[in-house]
Formats: C-alpha cells, structure tokens, sequence
C-alpha cells in the first residue's frame, strides 16, 4: 500500500515539476514588461475599403470623408488609389416582349482605401459612421488586402502597345508560314 501511494505521489510530483520548468524556461528568457506591451485588442493587419458608384463626384466627396474620418480616428492609412472606370451596358426592354424600349451607357468607378493595424475595438464604431453616411448609389465593400490581386487591378492597360505587339505576333506568324512555303518550293 506504501509503494503504490508513494508511486502515485512521485508520479503526480514529477508532472508538477515538467510543466513548472516549462513555464519558467519560457519565461526565463523573455521578460515581464514584454507582455504589457501586446494590444490589448485584436488588430487587423491590412484592409481595403472599397467603394464604387455610378457619380464620379458624389463618389470623390464619399472618398474624401472616409480619409478624414480615418485619419481623425488616427488609423495608419498607408494608400489610397483610384481603379479605371469600368464600361456597363444595360438595355431595357418593353413588358412581355423583346423589343428594346432604351439602352444606357454607364461607367462604373471605383476608390480603395488601405488601412493598415485597424483595432478591432474602433473597426464598427468607424464601420458604422461611413455606412450611416453612405451617399445614394454608393456601395461599400470592406476586404482583407490581397497584394496579388489589388495591386493588378489599379493599372490601365496600354492598349497602343499591346495593339503593336499583336501586330508583331501576327508578323512573325505570316513570315513562319512564307518560310515554310518557300522551303517546299525549292525541293
């Protein structure tokens, strides 16, 4: 009876003693105040807050007060960047029929703005301030930032030189073919 109580009790001791000098060898080396200086918050690292409209001024004023009441709220906003405006056809069509009644031409444009280290604490108070000020015909989309994506979609394509280099694709595909036909000539 001794034996089995002093094995149960030098089992139960020894475990004390592991996870004891785990937590004192991982703090051994890290000090104290360290952990004092973790938010107390959670933080988003990085966030775009997009906006798109079919207004180009209504959308630039909105754009305007999001960078204001963000930097009022001294949010790290690293960039802000216009997107090309994009082309959107509509048709509408007569009741019960096929036939068009009228056809729009609209331009769809786009503002992003990055935030970087948003505390989880202030991100719905700011939330819902823009979304309380949200202009008519304005929509709002807040994402995580995606460098490979967000950073394809800001430029405007060359289209003069990507014209030229399809010209040159479809040189040097007609001179391949001469050469070809050529080659068989002579044999």
């Amino acid at each position: 009876m001794y034996n089995l109580f002093r094995g149960n009790l030098s089992r139960l001791l020894s475990s004390q003693l592991k996870t004891n000098s785990v937590r004192q060898a991982s703090n051994l080396f890290e000090p104290d105040y360290l952990d004092a200086l973790k938010p107390k918050h959670p933080i988003y690292p990085c966030v775009n807050f997009q906006i798109t409209g079919y207004d180009f001024a209504v959308l630039e004023s909105f754009h305007r007060f999001l960078y204001r009441t963000a930097d009022s709220y001294d949010f790290d906003v690293s960039e802000c960047w216009a997107v090309p405006a994009k082309d959107l056809h509509v048709t509408k069509l007569k009741a019960n029929s096929e036939t068009v009644e009228s056809e729009f031409k609209l331009k769809i444009y786009e503002r992003n703005m990055q935030v970087y280290n948003l505390s989880a604490n202030f991100y719905p108070v700011y939330l819902r301030l823009i979304q309380a000020a949200l202009p008519e015909g304005v929509t709002l989309k807040v994402v995580e930032h995606q460098p490979d994506i967000h950073e394809e979609i800001r430029y405007v394509p060359d289209t003069d030189l990507k014209q030229l280099q399809d010209e040159l694709e479809e040189l040097r595909s007609t001179h391949k073919t001469k050469k070809k036909s050529s080659f068989r000539r002579k044999i």
